[in-house]
């Protein structure tokens, strides 16, 4: 008899491990469309002054430009923006070779960099791989998977 239990805990555990990996790896399979914008309001001066960037110009708006998504536009502020299949990014793209937690993009300096936040797949800054916290100009695609983004004054 406590073979029996033994061996059903067992295959409870490898079920329940089988369910949170098919989770993790397949979240966007289904095709939902999920896109949160959490970066309240506009400041004044957030973004812009990069060398392709004529002076005056700030970014404003991050916009979808490509994948799923195409046509989301999120307001740029303070805070930094986390993309990622997780529920908890402030852009949730349902790519299947997105990361959980893939990029980030932060504003420091009146610039935004992007950064890699360790991804399987890498993220594009144009057609060049992100290494380390990168400036990204206005209108210069940066890819995750098949999402195309770019900033937008």
């Amino acid at each position: 008899m406590a073979r029996f239990g033994l061996l059903l805990l067992l295959w409870i555990f490898v079920f329940a491990v089988v369910g949170v990996v098919r989770r993790d790896m397949f979240v966007g399979a289904a095709g939902r469309l999920v896109a949160t914008p959490r970066a309240a309001g506009v400041s004044g001066d957030v973004g812009g002054g990069g060398a392709k960037v004529k002076k005056g110009r700030a970014a404003h708006q991050l916009v979808v430009t490509g994948g799923q998504l195409a046509g989301t536009r999120i307001t740029l502020g303070e805070s930094p923006i986390t993309i990622g299949r997780a529920e908890d990014s402030t852009l949730v793209v349902t790519d299947d070779y997105a990361s959980a937690r893939h990029a980030r993009l932060v504003p420091r300096s009146g610039q935004w960099y992007v950064e890699d936040l360790g991804s399987t797949n890498g993220t594009y800054l144009d057609r060049t791989r992100v290494n380390g916290p990168t400036p990204v100009p206005i209108g210069v695609p940066i890819r995750i998977g098949r999402t195309t983004l770019e900033l937008r004054p």
